[in-house]
């Protein structure tokens, strides 16, 4: 574990995101310029959220810079999945767009810097970083206008991202969701209930511990937990069968066809 004498001695590492490689190599000729009263190191760089993560599981960094608006993954589902990290980094967001996330980030001492850059702010971010909290995932949540593209899990470590749409259900085991893919089961620490209203136009509940995609129901045939009068759900790309409750099988029975097994 490091301890505060370790901190002050090593140079704080700091990776850079952003789209545009200009902006990239702006910040890092202004970081040079800190590093002359804050001893600091860039390990690397990113031009987009996807490629900042994979980069990120293989050199860690202390301090992120990244821009919000971005293709393939934005930086605000960037840094909800860096928040999941068992040392998530200290996230400064360098924009553009003066917008809705400004706030919320400064009243949690994150720093949002407006671009041009100016090395005065970038200097007082860099210095406030050292002593600066990882920006909670809920906030994060609630900031991100659209659901996330992709889940996050992780696996000896790493952050394995997980395409929302390759998800076949679900399902709650204790404090924990099980993430089922035609090929991989994945366990994620989130709410059930956060992941249902967070994307209620692709899953549809079944029973109170899990949601399944529409996309991927195959069909219902009779029979399972709920003994002669249960249903079961069949699904594509899945052998197993997930049973359906009393409770949701009317408001799911229109999503696929319902099979009379023979005797």
């Amino acid at each position: 574990m490091t301890d505060i004498t370790d901190t002050l001695i090593l140079p704080l590492t700091v990776f850079i995101v952003d789209d545009e490689p200009l902006a990239r190599s702006r910040l890092k000729d202004l970081l040079v310029d800190c590093s002359a009263q804050i001893e600091l190191q860039v390990v690397g760089e990113a031009g987009n959220g996807q490629e900042a993560l994979d980069k990120l599981n293989e050199t860690p960094a202390e301090v992120v810079l990244m821009d919000i608006r971005m293709p393939q993954m934005d930086g605000l589902e960037l840094a909800l999945h860096l928040n999941k990290l068992e040392h998530p980094p200290i996230i400064i967001f360098t924009t553009a767009y003066d917008a809705y996330a400004i706030q919320a980030f400064e009243l949690r001492a994150i720093d949002y810097l407006l671009k041009p850059i100016r090395l005065g702010r970038l200097f007082e971010a860099i210095s406030r970083a050292r002593d600066a909290v990882p920006i909670r995932t809920e906030v994060l949540r609630e900031l991100i206008p659209e659901a996330r593209t992709h889940l996050s899990a992780h696996e000896r470590g790493k952050v394995i991202l997980i395409p929302i749409e390759d998800v076949v259900y679900l399902r709650a085991e204790m404090k924990y969701v099980t993430v089922r893919t035609a090929s991989h089961e994945y366990l994620i620490e989130e709410s059930l209930t956060a992941l249902e209203k967070e994307y209620a136009a692709r899953f549809v509940r079944i029973h109170r511990s899990c949601l399944v995609a529409k996309a991927a129901i195959a069909g219902f045939e009779k029979g399972g937990e709920e003994g002669e009068s249960g249903w079961q759900m069949k699904l594509h790309g899945l052998e197993e069968r997930l049973p359906i409750s009393r409770r949701q099988w009317s408001s799911v029975k229109a999503l696929g066809d319902v099979q009379e097994q023979g005797e």
